[in-house]
């Protein structure tokens, strides 16, 4: 499976696309969120959250490791944001429902162990420079398991 790669306009797009992939995702889903601070992963999300129903504001996990959104009439939206972890074995302690809800994991370097998942690079061209929090991001996709293939498609069209 190659790479797909967009370019992002503005944090609208980015929410967009968080919705656009939201349509794609069931549970047991597994996506994985790398970029800077600032670089826009709560920001996709938020969208996720938008287009599954999810109850309740969508904003970072940081202080609680984990936030779990229910959804109207889906699988639940589990938000994780593994930066203070040191471990896939950390994260397997949080004891979350990883088949019954789409999970969301942003800093997951390292601590993720997984056969399937589906990892959005988010990177910011003006990376440091607060007056471009507007600025177009990079985002790269790309997957580990047959079942993404038919979601880059989606993605990429």
């Amino acid at each position: 499976m190659s790479d797909l790669e967009l370019t992002i306009a503005d944090p609208e797009a980015m929410e967009a696309l968080g919705e656009r992939l939201a349509r794609e995702l069931r549970a047991g889903d597994l996506v994985l969120l790398e970029g800077e601070l600032g670089a826009g992963k709560t920001t996709l999300t938020r969208g996720i959250g938008r287009g599954l129903g999810a109850r309740g504001a969508v904003t970072s996990p940081t202080f609680v490791l984990a936030r779990e959104h229910p959804t109207a009439s889906g699988p639940p939206l589990v938000h994780v944001d593994a930066y203070r972890l040191g471990s896939a074995a950390e994260l397997d302690d949080l004891d979350l429902d990883l088949e019954r809800s789409i999970v969301v994991v942003e800093w997951p370097n390292d601590r993720v162990d997984a056969d399937s998942w589906l990892r959005l690079r988010i990177e910011r061209p003006a990376a440091g420079d607060p007056d471009a929090e507007a600025e177009p991001r990079r985002v790269t996709i790309d997957a580990s398991g047959a079942r993404w293939a038919p979601v880059l498609n989606a993605l990429g069209s």
